[in-house]
């Protein structure tokens, strides 16, 4: 049965950092494109960045650009891993990874973030001083 299992979450000040993990068991990472949404307090569910592992391609929604970065298998095989830099306040949410069967690359993930095959029960982050 696959699962998908996040943790790294947790409350930072303004300018810090954090890394996301997502351990996937029951499937092979690389038969999927991996993603990460969050959703913040009141507000839709928002994608964020994904990785293909069939075109190589990356997608950053514009307000995390040049400080999250997404990786897949970099720090152990079948885990995701989200790599958060400058935390801003508006960055906290719940943040969640997911799985896509149907897809084969990430230009158009703002289309179907929300439509994923798999996903975790998310991780809190929490940015404030």
């Amino acid at each position: 049965q696959a699962q998908l299992v996040e943790s790294g979450g947790g409350l930072v000040q303004p300018g810090g950092s954090l890394r996301l993990s997502c351990v996937v068991s029951g499937l092979a990472l690389d038969n999927y494109v991996f993603g990460w949404f969050r959703q913040a307090p009141g507000k839709e569910r928002e994608g964020i960045s994904c990785i293909s592992p069939f075109d190589g391609s990356t997608y950053y929604t514009d307000s995390v650009k040049g400080r999250f970065t997404i990786s897949t298998r970099k720090y152990s095989s079948n885990t995701g891993s989200l790599q958060m830099e400058s935390l801003k306040p508006e960055d906290t949410a719940v943040y969640y990874c997911a799985l896509y069967n149907d897809y084969y690359s990430c230009s158009d993930y703002a289309s179907y973030y929300d439509v994923m095959d798999y996903s975790g029960k998310g991780t809190l982050v929490t940015v404030s001083s």
